[in-house]
């Protein structure tokens, strides 16, 4: 009886001198990574400042600094660092210009395409270094043709004109940007048989919607030369190299090989500013635009042409091999090294890059220098984390790109989930998209992070406003560098940022001073980006069980199956099958969750040292893989390279997110062809969607069959 006595209390007081002795919970941590004492908007601030000093664009001098000093602050806390380099094929401009001759007695002009300095400007000694007005990929060559107005340059926009009677042939088009990938804008107007484009940046959208209006530096809004540049290269990664990374000596594409693969344009195209379109704009004539394609209030009446006014486009170009630099910093997890979780930002810039991408760089060396000081408390993350700033993103995320390719085994084996922010700071109001899994890991922790515009409230409270729950947008659109992860290889994403857009995108104007008038004044929201972001990792590095959710990818799935629905309807396609799968993955959704709970539940006092670390193990091995299920080996028709059956980008518009993308690539063809082939695509597209769902329910239960 003494004896027992005393076993019972050298027991209890062994576990209390353990628990005396252990490391704080994970929980500490995670609320300690969020409190003001680890943040620091100054430094925020300084990050910003040093990294858009000098246009940096892939390839140059510039950002190869940027790299090492992204390096430098890695290497300080304490990273695991180093750069991963790539030979890629970039693009720059060579020489271009642009005239328009207008109907006597008005005379001829020839365009200067120059952005204008202001007075004041504290970059203007270091402006001659953004490069002249161009498009990525642009086709070198002339044309001379007259000016059809295009509205957007969307397909439904060509079919308004066709039924116009306006015949595009041969005319150079006059598009304004905002509603589709510039890309598609030029591949559109190829398609419908123009010689040339021009897109313009419409006061209308960007310039504040009237002669009242003011522009930078005074307000937010684009100035009247200020050109929105960018890439029309409609492909993912080096064009060069397509679905293989882009290292030393490997093979490569000619570049008759890369135009006849189709994604790169084969007509000429220039951006130009609003000031300059305004003056095209007034040499078209022909019948009045519809209403929802004219301009601003004091606009000009939009005409479609064609002509009178008869355009001279010439541009030429020339293809480099550039090395381009992703640095890598990592953290290795203490239990689960093997498990990754990727955090990812781009660095390079058209321009200065203020708010494209280097506020999302500027957080990113937040996060890690925060995670260096939980580090310095004590804090090891369970499973590794990974921080990437990727370049040449601007190109076509390519640096993403390449080095998922070349590591592609390795991360559909090992990654748990990529946490992309590519701008983090526009404007107010956080803005979230994921794949559905991650939906409830998003909203929790946006409960857990000050509003950096109101302190009396959380993101979750502004994020939700007065409905019952946050809205959280999907990535099927190849925005950002997220599209590799989730639609070549199928790892779980999110993408984060506050506010969605901004007048000055991709113009010289996007500099530190626009960022420190109107984008963010006290770099509050630049922390608030920093601390959402740092701890949706934290919870999927350190959490024991993932806190992944598939009853709402579930759900998610069915609302877009009977959107589908409405499509399809009358045309003989059965949904059936699809409908019948994501059932199949509902019921797995709910028995894996009943799992996890199970084996939570059975944890306590006496299975403290003994839990079966093999059976968590292995449930969240089917959590993580359960994404990977919703890829397809063949990809979609025509573009194999997106592999994911769930999300990908429009068949006419990068930008576009699309669920069920090869059916609805299928669907599009056949409301074109009409015919009873075409439709029975649609009816097999439906079958490959509803395989990959089961396959994702097989997953989740983690048995044969």
């Amino acid at each position: 009886m003494f004896k027992t006595a005393i076993t019972c209390f050298l027991a209890i007081a062994t576990s209390f001198s353990f628990l005396l002795s252990s490391p704080p919970p994970k929980s500490f941590y995670h609320s300690l990574y969020t409190s003001t004492s680890l943040s620091d908007n100054v430094s925020i601030s300084h990050h910003l400042h040093t990294l858009t000093r000098r246009p940096h664009v892939a390839g140059s001098e510039a950002n190869a600094e940027a790299a090492a000093y992204v390096l430098s602050v890695f290497t300080s806390c304490n990273l695991e660092s180093h750069i991963a380099s790539y030979g890629v094929s970039l693009t720059y401009p060579v020489s271009r210009s642009l005239s328009l001759t207008r109907p006597p007695p008005q005379p001829p002009i020839t365009f200067a395409l120059r952005q204008e300095i202001y007075e004041g400007d504290p970059y203007a000694d270091v402006a001659d270094e953004v490069l002249p007005t161009f498009h990525g990929y642009a086709k070198s060559g002339t044309v001379i043709g007259p000016v059809v107005y295009v509205n957007y340059g969307r397909v439904e926009d060509y079919v308004t004109l066709k039924e116009m009677g306006v015949n595009v042939t041969g005319t150079v088009v006059l598009a304004r940007y905002g509603q589709i990938f510039r890309g598609d804008i030029v591949h559109n107007a190829f398609e419908a048989g123009a010689a040339g484009a021009l897109i313009f940046t419409d006061r209308k959208d960007y310039g504040g919607g009237s002669d009242d209006a003011t522009w930078f530096p005074d307000d937010k809004w684009m100035p009247p030369s200020g050109v929105q540049v960018g890439s029309v290269y409609d492909g993912t990664g080096d064009p060069t190299t397509p679905g293989w990374p882009s290292s030393e000596g490997c093979e490569r594409l000619s570049k008759e090989e890369v135009e006849k693969a189709g994604n790169v344009p084969l007509i000429p195209s220039l951006p130009i500013s609003a000031k300059d379109g305004k003056t095209i704009m007034r040499s078209i004539g022909g019948e009045v635009a519809n209403e929802d394609w004219q301009g601003d209030k004091d606009a000009p009446i939009y005409r479609v042409g064609p002509g009178p006014g008869v355009v001279n486009l010439s541009y030429t170009g020339e293809y480099v091999m550039a090395t381009i630099q992703n640095v890598i910093g990592i953290i290795p997890g203490t239990e689960e090294p093997d498990r990754l979780v990727i955090l990812g930002n781009h660095r390079d810039a058209w321009t200065f890059g203020a708010v494209d991408p280097n506020s999302g760089t500027a957080a990113l060396l937040e996060v890690a220098q925060r995670l260096d000081k939980l580090q310095k408390r004590g804090w090891k993350p369970r499973r590794t984390i990974v921080l990437c700033n990727w370049d040449a993103e601007e190109y076509g995320l390519i640096g993403s790109t390449e080095w998922v390719e070349e590591n592609r085994e390795m991360l559909a084996s090992r990654a748990v989930a990529y946490l992309n922010i590519d701008s983090a700071v526009h404007e107010a109001g956080f803005h979230a998209f994921a794949t559905p899994q991650l939906d409830e890991l998003l909203k929790q922790a946006a409960k857990q992070v000050q509003d950096p515009d109101n302190s009396s409230q959380t993101i979750y409270d502004s994020w939700t406003g007065s409905s019952n729950s946050p809205v959280i947008g999907r990535l099927g659109g190849g925005g950002s560098d997220y599209a590799a992860f989730i639609q070549h290889i199928g790892v779980p994403v999110a993408d984060m940022s506050f506010g969605t857009g901004y007048p000055v995108y991709h113009s010289m104007y996007d500099d530190f001073i626009w960022m420190e008038k109107f984008g963010d004044p006290t770099f509050q929201r630049h922390v608030a980006a920093a601390s959402m972001w740092g701890l949706v990792a934290l919870q999927l590095a350190d959490e024991e069980f993932l806190p992944f959710n598939y009853l709402s990818y579930a759900f998610e799935l069915q609302k877009s199956t009977k959107d589908l629905e409405n499509e399809v309807s009358g045309k003989g396609i059965s949904l059936i099958p699809l409908f019948k799968s994501i059932e199949e993955l509902a019921k797995a959704a709910a028995k894996i969750d009943n799992e996890k709970k199970e084996l939570q539940k059975a944890k306590g006092w006496a299975s403290t040292w003994k839990k079966d670390q093999y059976k968590v193990r292995e449930l969240n091995d089917r959590l993580m893989m359960a994404e990977r299920a919703f890829t397809d080996r063949d990809g979609l028709s025509g573009r194999p390279w997106y592999k994911h059956l769930i999300y990908a980008p429009s068949k006419h518009n990068d930008y576009g997110s699309k669920y069920f993308p090869a059916i609805d690539d299928a669907i599009e063809e056949a409301m074109k062809l009409n015919t009873a082939k075409s439709w029975h695509t649609v009816q097999h597209e439906v079958w490959r969607v509803s395989r990959a769902v089961r396959h994702a329910s097989l997953v989740l239960n983690g048995k044969l069959t």
